[in-house]
Order: structure tokens, then C-alpha cells, then sequence
């Protein structure tokens, strides 16, 4: 049994016993334990509390670590990316400083079209190795779970590699990802005066191959004015769900799209980005069991208004942060500086930050009853950072690596 014991850890954060969603005022809670040891067997937490009642000896211990000025996290839980792209697109990033509208870098073969156009003419073995080297740089920066979208294939074919590689790197990687189907991304060039050609192409040739080789475990639709609407995002998102997917939605990121209305009326498990809000939106939400997943590193790249966090806590909402990590709005999976970035910018407290991005964020991906917090059974998924003075300085020190090491299922990454 292999074993490593921590001992005098400074504060051992988001300590629980219970297992629950966080809404509201309880996101401002996080339990932690000062000066505390904490027991890893097998890759699973198995022990922990205060020096002063560790018990004198334990099992076979293999490593014992003296993490004296040091504190211990669970692992960040990113539940919003498009990590697999075939390649990045800095040239629209010089583009926008330079004052082009999103509308004439598209006209130039920009948007998701150009990150179709070069993930159809990639291969599956080059999107495997390029995935691949992006989850080892987030495991670095303490992530420890990841969900991952299709949507820059809009193709049968390219969607269908796409949630492949998804797949693969299931299968391969050291932290558990999860596998949205997000077909309905954008309209590909041959549907864009028959959009309703490209949702029976999604619903009657994506939807029972994905199903079959069992590809995906959520659905996901862009529901945006111009893309696609709210009775559309219904439609799809049930077709899907007919076959066993959970719906996720990309909601009001542009505009009132319609899409917490229709993450509602769905019962999807969340509504993602969230950057325009009304008060009848927020009320919506609040009343619901959906979580809504803030992306403030894509308002930050697309120098868009902040979603309003401390409308939507204040309401009563679930919240969950992620990186919504993609080659054209949020080049960057660094979850520390999405802490860092919702307290500065959406006046969050850091104790609800790092509850967003831990116990809320495995919520939201179905994944609360094995990672997310500092709990008895739970993957032994950790953050060491190095000593530094208080859990505060993590987002306020927002350009430091604050990170020593990072453990993932008991071994170190």
C-alpha cells in the first residue's frame, strides 16, 4: 500500500464532510484546518486532521512530508475548455489590437471557421500529441480534472475525430476528463443559409455515432443571436439527451440570448459564461438547480464587461469558474489566474473563488463524489503551494506561481 503522510501543514483548505452544491452565502464558507496532517493511501485521501490528534504511527508510510509554511488545496476542477485545437491564432489577437471587427476577421477565414478549417486538415495522432502536452501544463498550474469540447469540427467527420481524441485522451490521462459534444458551435460555410439542414445533420448522423462508440457524456450548444436560438438549443439538446447526454450551454455571452432559459427549462447541469445578465435572468438561475460557470479569462481576452458575479451570488446562485481554455477567446488554462482574475475584477472573495473553482467546479462536472474537496475517499488530487502568508495571497499575487508541487491520484506530477 503506498503510503505519504503530510504533517505540519500550515492550513489544509476545504475540509468537508458533507458533499453539497454551494450556492449563495454558502460559497463564502470554506472550512480549513490549521497545522494539520493529512494520509494518502493508494491515491486516495485517508486520514487527516489537526497535528495535535494525528495518531502515533500509521500503516506503512513510503514518503512523510514536512510541509511546515505550506498550504494544501484540492485540486482545480476545470469544467469549461476547448483544449483540443489544431493550432493557435495570435495573427486575429494583432488583428483586433489593430482594430478589426470580429465580423472582418471572419471575413478573412478567422472565428471558429479558421479553428475548423485546421482541425480538419489535422490528424488524430497530431491532436493527441498536442492535447496531450496542453493537460501536462495544466496538471503543472493545479489542475486536477478537465472537461474538453468538440465544436471546431461542424462536420460529421471532423466532430466525430474530434470527441475521438477526447476519448483517447480519456483513456490516457493522468486526471479524469469529461467529453461534451458541442456540433452546434457555429454554422460550417455549406449550411449558412440552411441552418436547419445542419441540425438534422446533428441530430440524425453526429448524434447515433456518438452514442454508439459512447464519445460524449454531455451536449452542449452555442445559443447566441445568430447562432443558434433558444428553441433551437431545446431541440438539439434533447435530441441528445434522448440518448443518454446531459446538457451543457454556452448562455448569454453575447447577448439576453434566451440560453439560462433554455438551461432551465432543459434541467441542464450548467449555463457557461453568463456575461450578460438581467435581473430576470439572475432570478431564473437562482430558482433553479443549474450551476452557472463564470469565464472571466475570456471577458478579459475579448475586453468584454465582467459577468456579474456578485449579482448572481448575492441572488443565491450556484457558481462554478473555468477557463473556457480555446485558441481564439481565452488562450490561457491557468485556473490561478481565473481565482486571481474573479476576485479583482468581479469583486468575488477569495473564499468563494477557490469553492467555484474546486467543490463547485467538480460539481459541475459530475464529479463531486471524488474530487473537489479535502474529504475521506476522495482522489487524493493536490495543490502544495509554497509558504506564503495567508490563502488571500493565492488571486492577490495574481502573477506569481504560487504552486510547489501537485499531486495527482497520490503520486506526484
Amino acid at each position: 500500500m503506498a503510503a505519504t503522510l503530510f504533517t505540519n501543514i500550515r492550513l489544509l483548505v476545504n475540509t468537508r464532510e458533507d458533499n453539497q452544491l454551494l450556492r449563495g452565502e454558502a460559497l463564502a464558507h470554506l472550512p480549513v484546518i490549521k497545522n494539520a496532517y493529512l494520509l494518502v493511501e493508494d491515491g486516495i485521501i485517508a486520514a487527516y486532521g489537526e497535528m495535535d490528534a494525528m495518531p502515533e504511527s500509521f500503516t506503512v508510510v513510503e514518503e512523510i512530508v514536512d510541509a511546515k509554511g505550506q498550504m494544501i488545496l484540492p485540486c482545480w476542477c476545470d469544467s469549461h475548455t476547448h483544449l483540443v485545437f489544431a493550432a493557435s491564432r495570435e495573427e486575429e489577437f494583432v488583428d483586433k489590437i489593430k482594430g478589426l471587427s470580429y465580423a472582418e476577421i471572419a471575413a478573412k477565414g478567422g472565428g471558429i471557421l479558421n479553428s475548423a478549417q485546421k482541425l480538419n486538415e489535422a490528424s488524430e495522432s497530431e491532436l493527441i500529441r498536442m492535447a496531450w502536452i496542453r493537460i501536462q501544463d495544466l496538471i503543472r498550474m493545479g489542475t486536477g480534472a478537465v472537461e474538453i469540447k468538440s465544436g471546431y469540427g461542424l462536420s460529421v467527420e471532423g466532430e466525430l475525430k474530434m470527441l475521438r481524441v477526447i476519448k483517447r485522451l480519456k483513456e490516457t490521462s493522468p486526471i479524469p476528463v469529461k467529453a461534451t459534444f458541442l456540433g452546434a458551435h457555429s454554422y460550417p460555410p455549406a449550411y449558412r443559409e440552411n441552418h436547419s439542414g445542419y441540425i438534422d445533420l446533428i441530430k440524425n448522423e453526429m448524434l447515433p455515432v456518438i452514442a454508439a462508440e459512447e464519445l460524449a457524456d454531455y451536449i452542449d450548444v452555442f445559443c447566441e443571436t445568430g447562432f443558434f436560438s433558444e428553441e433551437e438549443t431545446i431541440d438539439i439538446c434533447r435530441a441528445g439527451m434522448a440518448y443518454g447526454l446531459i446538457p451543457k450551454i454556452h448562455a448569454n455571452q453575447l447577448n439576453l440570448s434566451g440560453g439560462v432559459q433554455a438551461g432551465v427549462t432543459l434541467g441542464a447541469l450548467s449555463v457557461d459564461h453568463l456575461e450578460t445578465m438581467d435581473d430576470a435572468a439572475i432570478r431564473l438561475l437562482a430558482a433553479s438547480d443549474t450551476i452557472g460557470t463564470l469565464l472571466p479569462t475570456a471577458a478579459f481576452f475579448l475586453r468584454m464587461p465582467f459577468q456579474p458575479a456578485r449579482q448572481l451570488i448575492d441572488a443565491g446562485c450556484a457558481i462554478a469558474l473555468a477557463s473556457d481554455f480555446n485558441p481564439g477567446s481565452s488562450p490561457s488554462g491557468n485556473m490561478n489566474l481565473v481565482i486571481a482574475m474573479s476576485c479583482i475584477q468581479m469583486k468575488m472573495l477569495p473564499e468563494e473563488a477557490i469553492n467555484a473553482a474546486t467543490i463547485n467546479g467538480a460539481f459541475a462536472m459530475g464529479l463531486e463524489d471524488s474530487l473537489g474537496s479535502i474529504s475521506a475517499g476522495k482522489k487524493a488530487n493536490l495543490i502544495l503551494t509554497k509558504p506564503i502568508p495567508s490563502l488571500a495571497y493565492l488571486p492577490y499575487a495574481f502573477g506569481a506561481m504560487n504552486i510547489d508541487r501537485v499531486m495527482i491520484a497520490g503520486e506526484w506530477a
